[in-house]
């Protein structure tokens, strides 16, 4: 509020004032170093995501079919006796349904379609379909593949990878690294 120059602010009311524009200019200060740390922060972040780079990750992502097989790991229904590995193209037809080991073991597609013929290279989306007898157990599951990491980027929602086809994933939704 205004001051009255006739009726000047009483010694209390002052320290008061100066009190109050103190603890503003500090918590402003306070803001500025928060945000200069979550920078560094971030600076961090992409310096550890570096050395990821050329190493092989894991998750839950379209997966990248070239010449090379490609390592898969899924976890059928623990009643299965069987389980159909389901591919589908980036229009989301199916092109493939191959049968595959009811195990937790990592597993090498080499990617053929229904008539067995090699699929071209491109990006797939796969999920796995768990049976006991002709009976299918809940819905398909998600399948994981191995990919090559070509890049990391930073961005608002985190750190983002690149992986081999160009197929990106968040940092956080990555299950396991190796080394080529």
């Amino acid at each position: 509020r205004n001051q009255d120059p006739l009726n000047p602010v009483d010694s209390a009311d002052y320290a008061v004032q100066l009190a109050t524009f103190s603890g503003v200019e500090q918590q402003m200060k306070t803001n500025q170093l928060l945000g200069s740390l979550s920078s560094q922060f971030g600076v961090l972040g992409m310096a550890q995501l570096a050395a990821w780079v050329g190493q092989e990750a894991r998750a839950a992502v379209p997966v990248y079919l070239g010449a090379d097989p490609v390592t898969l790991t899924y976890a059928p229904a623990a009643q299965a006796d069987r389980a159909v590995l389901v591919v589908k193209n980036l229009n989301g037809e199916v092109v493939s349904r191959e049968d595959v080991t009811v195990s937790t073991e990592p597993y090498e597609w080499l990617g053929a379609d229904i008539a067995g013929n090699p699929l071209d290279n491109g990006i797939y989306t796969l999920s796995l379909e768990s049976y006991r007898g002709e009976e299918q157990l809940g819905l398909p599951t998600a399948v994981e593949s191995y990919a090559q990491i070509m890049e990391a980027r930073g961005g608002t929602n985190g750190p983002t990878l690149v992986l081999q086809g160009g197929v990106e994933v968040a940092a956080t939704q990555i299950t396991a690294l190796r080394v080529p």
